[in-house]
Parts: C-alpha cells; structure tokens; sequence
C-alpha cells in the first residue's frame, strides 16, 4: 500500500505539489492524470527518492519512505520518462548490469534476464544494443529492467511516450500481465485513453492539487455516459447524457452537423480540468 500524507514539493516560491494525500491499494493500477506542471513526475520523483518533500510524508506499508528506508526503497521499482541506458550495450549487457548493481548472482541474473525477456517479447532481440532497438523496444527493455529485482511496486512515468499505436497497444498488454500478478503500479501519463483502459482508479490532479478521485468508470457516468458533439458557429460542442434515449431525442433536433457517441474519461479530463486552462492551454 501508497500512503501520500499532505505531501508538498516546493521549489522556492513555486509549490509543484500541494498537500497531495492519496491512498493506493496493495495490487491496485492507480493513474495519476494532469495537465502539464501538474506536479505528476515531481510526485514520481518524490516516491523515488530523487526529490524529498518540503512537507508531509510517503508511507509504504506502514513505513516511511525516506533516502535510508531500505526495506521500503526496495519494494519499488520506477521507469522514467527518459531513456536511462547505454547504449552500446546489448539487452543481455544492461540486464546483467542491474542485476550486478543489486548483487544477485550470476545464475539467478541469467535465469531473471531469459524469463523477463522472454516475457516481453524481445528474447529473439537480446544480443541487438541499444542504439538499434526501435522506441517500443527501448521501453519494454527498460520494464525488464525495473523487474528484475522484483519489485511490489512499478511507478511509470509516461511509459508511452513518443510510441506509435502499435506499439503503444502492445505495452498496454504487458502491462495488463503485470497488474495480474498482483503487482502494484502507480502511472502516469499524457493519453487519458491509456489510463481508462488500464486503471481500476484515476487521481485527477491540477496545480499540485487533487481534484477527483475514482474509477474511470464512476467519473464517466457522474458526467453522463452518452455524449452528443455538435458544431456551433464552428465550434465543437458536446453535451452529456445519462441516458441513451436523451442523448438520441437531443440529436434529433439537433443540426445536422452533430453525432452521437460514448462519453470517455478524455471527456471528464477536458470538462473539470481542461476548461480551466483556457483557450491557449495556459
């Protein structure tokens, strides 16, 4: 379990992140979701370590996590948004090397790198180095990698980004594997639709500050299920619908540029957060 306890990040007068309290379950896909400056990635780098808070205080199954709680830095594993690699080594060389930074023997470290690899999807690739690998594979080596010590918990950090469709498909369901085996994982990411797919819950988060908190699911119907998009005075409007037969008696008088469709969790993001940024985003 993620206990965030009014956890509060400061960088001289700007607060990135403000008494963010949340509760994450053992074996929960929790996303965390923003706009950007949100204080996504500083509330990733605080559950890491790299940052510490200014205020308020993380606690992983009871423990508080700090710099010297080993037992608790242990139990986590993270991936970032950048790619964190040599890349002149091959996919065997940067396996063998965390298993090393960790003291895990050399049988154990080969017997780690064929499942995980295998798992993955990129045993055929392993001899191929880094700098040839394409996006996609860049970051499934880069899961194989966090895994290898075990962890009970993944934070990702925009795991998907810069991956074309397929390939962004094909994280979504190695991710899926690992949510089954009871791991728990904290994501964060720019493409709302990956985090209605993934996540039991999603934390709404803006300025620092959370907004909502709930499955993507709940959120969707609290806005209305069904959404009708309409161009006026070309523009796009949407307007939503618990039901069905609204939405169909509203389309029917409507003009004939408008259409009917399911309301998504893109929907929620754009309506409680969006609209607060303004027209530029800002």
């Amino acid at each position: 379990m993620i206990e965030l306890h009014d956890l509060t990040k400061k960088f001289e007068e700007f607060t990135a992140v403000d008494h963010l309290n949340l509760r994450i379950e053992t074996g929960e896909f929790f996303g965390l979701l923003g706009p950007n400056g949100a204080g996504k990635t500083t509330t990733i780098s605080m559950l890491s370590t790299v940052l510490l808070p200014t205020e308020g205080e993380i606690r992983i199954d009871g423990g508080k996590l700090d710099r010297k709680a080993s037992v608790e830095k242990r139990k986590l594993s993270v991936i970032t948004q950048e790619y964190s690699m040599r890349q002149d080594m091959t996919m065997d060389e940067v396996m063998e090397y965390q298993g090393r930074l960790y003291y895990m023997p050399k049988k154990v470290i080969r017997q780690k790198s064929d499942e995980l690899l295998e798992f993955a999807g990129l045993i055929e690739y392993r001899h191929r180095v880094v700098r040839h690998l394409s996006g996609g594979m860049k970051r499934k080596l880069m899961v194989c990698r966090a895994l290898m010590t075990e962890p009970e918990i993944l934070l990702l950090d925009e795991p998907t980004a810069g991956m074309d469709a397929i390939s962004r498909r094909q994280m979504w369901q190695l991710l899926r594997q690992l949510h089954s085996r009871n791991i728990t994982i904290l994501l964060t990411t720019h493409y709302i639709d990956e985090a209605q797919s993934l996540c039991d819950r999603v934390a709404l988060i803006d300025k620092g500050r959370l907004d909502i908190i709930d499955t993507p699911q709940n959120l969707i119907d609290t806005l209305g299920a069904f959404a009708v998009d309409e161009i006026v005075d070309d523009l796009l409007k949407s307007r939503y619908f618990p039901y069905r037969e609204e939405a169909i008696a509203y389309l029917s008088n409507a003009s004939q540029d408008a259409s009917l469709r399911a309301t998504t969790l893109e929907d929620v993001f754009v309506e409680r957060i969006g609209k607060r940024l303004g027209p530029q985003g800002k």
